[in-house]
Parts: C-alpha cells; structure tokens; sequence
C-alpha cells in the first residue's frame, strides 16, 4: 500500500466515527455557518444597492416619490436579524456537535486501549498514551471547525458571488467563482503543506516538553540519586527550544499566510471593480447593481481567509489522524484465540502453543499442549520465568501466540496488580459491568468480604479512592478486585498469584470465598504457593515454558509436587 494510500485509510478510518456519531447535528452546523456567511454578504450588498439607489432616487422629485424603501429595509432588517440568529445557532450547534464527537471518540479510543497489550504499552508510555486522549483528539476539532465547515461556507460564498455577477455578465460570474475557488483552497493547500513539518514538529515538541516535565517532577529522587537531573533540565530546556523554533516557524507562515489572503482579496476587488466598471460604462447595469457587485465580491473573500488557521493546523490535524487511526478500526475478538462451541467438551484447548513477548525474540512458551474440561480447576505450578502468567495471558488474549492453536471460553484475568483507579468505589466496580446497579454491586462486595467495611465508610460506594486504590489497604484493594471479578458473567477465570503479597488469614479467607463463588466455572490459576494450589484438580507443572507433568488430586504424586510448593 502507498503512502497515500495509507493516509486515506487513516482519514476514513477516523472520519467514520467522527462523522457517525452526530450527523445531524454536524450537518446543521455546516449548514447554519453557510447560512451565517450568505445572509452577511446579502446583507452587506442589499445595503450598498439601497443606498446607492436611494441617492440616485433623490436626485429627481418623480423618482424620490415613487422609489420604494419599504421593501429593500425591510429585507435589510430580515438579513440581519436571520445573520445574527443564524450565527448563534452556528456557533451553538458546530461547538456542541464537535464536544460530543470528541467526548466519542475518547470513549471508542481508550475502549481501543483496553484490547490486548494495552497495559503494558500504558505502563510502558503513560505521557504518550495520554497525549494521544487528550492532545490527538483535540486536533481532530480543527478538521470541522476550521477545514470542513470553512470550506463549505467559502464555497457557498464563492457559489453566490458568481451568480450574483452571473446575472450581470455570465462570464464574469463564471470568472469569480473559478478565481475565488483556486484562489482561497489553492492558498489554504499551499499553506497547509508549507505549515505540516513545523506543525507536526511543534506536536511531537509539545509531547517531549510535558513527558520531560512529569519524568522531572515525579522522578526527581531518582534522577538526583543516579547523578542525572542536570541532564534531564538540559533535555527540558532543548525540548522547550525545539517548540520555541517551531512556534516561531509558524508564526511567520501565518503572517505570511494572512498577507497572501490579504492579496488575493485586493486583486479581487480590483478585477470586480475595473469589470462592473466598464458595465457600468456600456449601460449593462446601472450603479446601484455595481455597487451590490463590488460589496459583495469584498464579502466572498472573508470565509476563505477563515481557512487560514484550519490550513496552519492541518499538519498537527493530519497527524493525529495518522496516530488514532489503528485504534478507530472495529473492535477486534482476542488476537489467536478461538471461541469455544456451546456444549464443547473443552473450556480450554491448547495446541502446539508457542508464543513470545512483544518486542522479543526468545519465545516464553514452547509446544504447549493442553486440555481443560468445563468446571475443572486446574493450577500452573513452576519457578518464576517459567511461562505461567505468559500462558494465562495468550488464553486471555493479551499476547497473541506464535504458533499453534488456542481455544478457549469468553474469560476473565485477575492478575497479580490490584488495578484500582482514581475514583469512587462503585465506579471502580462498574469497569467490571457498567450496567450493575447497586444491589448487584453490594452483592458482590458481601460476596468479596469487603461490605462491611465499606457500610464503615461515610460515603459507602461513593468513597473516593485516591491514585492506585489510595484510601484502602492490600487486603481491601485485592477484595475489591475479587468483588469486580465476581460482576463478569463469563465461564472461565484466569487466577494470576491472585492472594500474592497478602498475609496468610486474609489470603485464605479470599481463595475461601473464590472456591465458593467459583461455582460451575472454570478456574485456571498460575501460582507457586501451596495455599492457592490446593484449590486445583490437577497440577500442570511447567518448566521453561513447557508442559514436563500433569498430575490429579489423590496420585501420590500430586500430593508430593504440592507439598513441594512454598508454604503461606
């Protein structure tokens, strides 16, 4: 696929969404900003037609009683008043479509995060990722506020114009809108690709400053301890040179751009003027049509030099675009994993897995072969590195494999982080099912052991959890994640280490209550202690990322390999 190729898949891939979301409401905007432009350059050649007829009137007494003044003011006041309406309403419309689409789009592009890989990118980018939410979504404001919705008004006013003078002289009107179109999106297209490489520059400057500022401020310790905060300020401070050079390069071009429009509006009115004119001279017309002409021809000009700044940040649009494109694509099923048939005889199936983290060559997992049946409990045991949490994370589809094959039930991952984020406790919940209301939700903490420390909270489900579950202890926090575990109705857990770093009551009381709310599903844990292991049916054990043993409860050597684990 060529370059231009795959940026038109980008801009469809956006502009879908985009369009979707409200088109009404984005077609009404388009339509009230042509309409706000038209009734100004009707109002503005309406008013110099009357005037300049009202004082050829009044040089005659027959002409001065008969002209009628009524009918021209009256249309004056309509135009104005429908102008101001209809600018209200514009402005109204495009700025509450726009706000809604973007809030769209944030939502379709961090449900897009949520795919598979997306928490290790997060972890590994957090400035970045955030900058693609925040940064990348806000351009996108410029691609109908300051390119769609200009360039359809501009073009209704060239439309206008040209057959305002069209009723004049054909060719002349002919002539405007040709010159008007090439002139105002001709300008707009050369500023534009004169303005991408410092737009996207000040983009990717705006990025590094702000990541520079946050790895400063949040990793000061660090930096002072490793003896490199003196070469963090100097990177902040060559960041900041790099936007400052860039804002200055666009600054020109839009100075530049701004003399351009400015020339090509004085050419216009030249041209307009020198041909109504020699209308004028030959009879054609009368003064009173050339001066609604000439006012006229000095409106059409105004909307084109609105896409001034559409075009300076057409740049920064496009790349943006180009960034949030892959995640605006339609939401994709687990990458490598094969849903399981309605009454299958396996929860699990694994086939001649092999499978590898991202961005390295040395495969975690070799020639796995393994079958679960619905219901069984089954435990990953093996030193650490020995690719269990890899193993749970493929059938999640969190890693896409290799080779092989992987079959598998619609799952669940607890993984051995308590991801727990800055906000209250039912809206922590509620990642789980966004649906469940409180009865659900208070069902599930008394079934995670949490409800009643949660009644002790003033707020009750409104607690306000700070950064990372802030506000709750290790056995709160790994509670509550057991409570939004418990909301998913899916038929397979996916246990990582999951009572890891918890003291032994508290831990035994939460695989108690797993084993309890388990029920009829599948559970698969990855673990390396006894406690959790006793929970299995069968010990999978593994080494080096392959399958060496299977062993069932009641083999004497089942009872050995888990009186090999480490005890609580």
């Amino acid at each position: 696929m060529s370059s231009s190729q795959g940026d038109w898949r980008d801009l469809r891939l956006v502009l879908r969404p985009f369009l979707a979301t409200q088109p009404r409401a984005l077609l009404w905007g388009g339509v009230l900003a042509a309409a706000t432009v038209l009734a100004g350059m009707a109002l503005l050649g309406l008013s110099g037609w009357f005037i300049t007829a009202t004082a050829l009137a009044g040089l005659h007494a027959a002409t001065a009683f008969t002209f009628d003044v009524f009918m021209p003011s009256a249309g004056i006041r309509l135009l104005a008043l429908g102008r101001t309406a209809s600018r209200y309403g514009e402005r109204l419309v495009t700025h509450d479509a726009s706000f809604g689409v973007l809030a769209a789009l944030r939502v379709r592009l961090f449900r897009g995060w949520a795919r598979p890989g997306a928490a290790l990118q997060l972890a590994m980018r957090p400035s970045r990722l955030l900058f693609r939410l925040t940064s990348d979504i806000d351009a996108l404001e410029s691609l109908y506020l300051r390119l769609l919705v200009p360039a359809a008004a501009a073009l209704g006013a060239a439309l206008l114009a040209g057959v305002v003078l069209g009723f004049m002289h054909a060719g002349l009107g002919l002539a405007l809108l040709l010159w008007l179109v090439a002139a105002g999106w001709g300008l707009a297209l050369f500023i534009a690709r004169r303005a991408q490489r410092p737009a996207v520059r000040r983009a990717h400057g705006i990025e590094s400053l702000r990541a520079r500022t946050v790895d400063l401020v949040a990793g000061q310790t660090d930096l002072v301890m490793a003896g490199r905060a003196d070469a963090q300020r100097e990177a902040l401070m060559n960041a900041d040179a790099r936007l400052a050079k860039a804002d200055l390069a666009l600054n020109r071009l839009e100075t530049s751009a701004g003399a351009a429009y400015n020339v090509a509006g004085t050419l216009t009115l030249v041209g307009v003027l020198l041909a109504v004119g020699a209308l004028v001279g030959e009879g054609a017309i009368g003064a009173p049509a050339a001066a609604l002409g000439l006012l006229v021809a000095l409106t059409a000009t105004e909307p084109f030099a609105a896409l001034r700044r559409g075009a300076l940040d057409a740049g920064r649009t496009w790349l943006a675009v180009r960034r949030l494109a892959p995640r605006m694509a339609p939401d994709a099923a687990r990458p490598g994993v094969a849903a399981v048939e309605p009454g299958a005889a396996c929860a699990v199936s694994l086939s001649h897995l092999s499978a590898a983290h991202a961005g390295s060559g040395i495969a975690a997992l070799n020639d796995v072969s393994l079958a679960i049946a619905p219901g069984e409990r089954v435990a990953l045991v093996g030193a650490s590195g020995a690719g269990k949490s890899t193993l749970l994370a493929v059938i999640a589809g969190e890693i896409a494999p290799l080779g092989g094959s992987v079959n598998a039930e619609p799952a669940c991952l607890l993984t051995q982080r308590t991801e727990l984020f800055q906000d209250s406790l039912r809206d922590n919940l509620r990642l789980a099912d966004a649906a469940a209301d409180d009865v659900r939700l208070w069902n599930a903490l008394q079934s995670a052991g949490l409800a009643g420390d949660v009644r002790s909270f003033p707020a009750g489900l409104d607690t306000a959890l700070g950064e990372g579950g802030l506000g709750l202890s290790g056995g709160q926090s790994r509670r509550l994640a057991l409570a939004r575990l418990l909301l998913r109705p899916v038929p397979l857990w996916l246990l990582d280490e999951p009572t890891e770093a918890l003291d032994a009551a508290i831990a035994h009381d939460v695989l108690q209550r797993l084993a309890k709310e388990a029920g009829p599903r599948t559970l698969l844990i990855a673990t390396h202690l006894r406690r959790e292991a006793a929970l299995a049916d069968r010990l999978v054990c593994t080494r080096q990322g392959r399958i060496v043993a299977e062993l069932r409860r009641g083999s004497p050597a089942f009872d050995a390999a888990l009186d090999a684990l480490r005890p609580d």
